[in-house]
């Protein structure tokens, strides 16, 4: 695929300025998924394979050719360019940088969901520009996120829930339920929510995990 795809088609010069500075890829990039930003249907790579760019490289391109490559380095195939590529694209407010960080969120990396709390304060903020967009995003989006949000769920289940009995006590929880908030904001409905309830008790108990994993992937 042409990574000018991933982003909308009026910044296709500036993706190519981009290109122009990336080293080839070692492999073919590894599956895509695809979503809609404000109207316009984007194709983005689930990996890459591309080493990063030198400092020089990056610092000669414009503001956006710069959050273009951080945005396409947070599909990179080493976790920890994923993350360092994140906190640079995280206080962006353009709306295309919304299905970057959100991918990142039903990833495995618990390191990377801290740092997208972190790196995103406003988003729990009620009509912040930040919670338009992810909003928005979202919004448009409901079935990404319902997949999103289950490989949230499915992640803690397999890899952390010796760490996170409750899956309320789990980074990947209260990130969820800022999302939802926010596209239920934007949208002036409920949005579905994927994960494992609350109980009465105000906790969230194991045996629902069953009842979102039956809702499928």
């Amino acid at each position: 695929m042409h990574l000018s795809s991933a982003f909308p088609h009026a910044f296709a010069g500036d993706v190519e300025h981009v290109m122009a500075v990336t080293p080839d890829a070692t492999m073919s990039s590894n599956g895509l998924f695809q979503v809609e930003v404000r109207g316009e249907s984007l194709t983005i790579p689930t990996r890459i394979y591309n080493d990063v760019p030198s400092t020089e490289s990056i610092r000669a391109l414009t503001v956006t050719q710069q959050t273009i490559l951080h945005c396409l380095y947070t599909r990179h195939h080493d976790g920890r360019v994923r993350q360092r590529h994140l906190e640079q694209v995280t206080g962006s407010n353009e709306p295309w940088v919304a299905p970057f960080v959100v991918q990142l969120a039903g990833e495995y990396v618990v390191e990377i969901l801290e740092a997208i709390s972190r790196t995103l304060p406003d988003l729990t903020v009620p009509h912040s520009a930040q919670r338009r967009i992810y909003g928005d995003f979202i919004a448009r989006n409901l079935a990404f996120f319902a997949r999103t949000q289950r490989r949230v769920a499915s992640y803690w289940s397999c890899y952390y829930r010796w760490k996170y009995p409750w899956f309320a006590t789990y980074p990947g929880s209260p990130l969820m339920e800022a999302f939802r908030a926010a596209a239920s904001e934007q949208s002036g409905r409920v949005t579905p929510r994927h994960t494992p309830p609350a109980c009465s008790c105000g906790t969230v108990c194991p045996s629902n995990l069953n009842e979102v994993f039956q809702r499928g992937s």
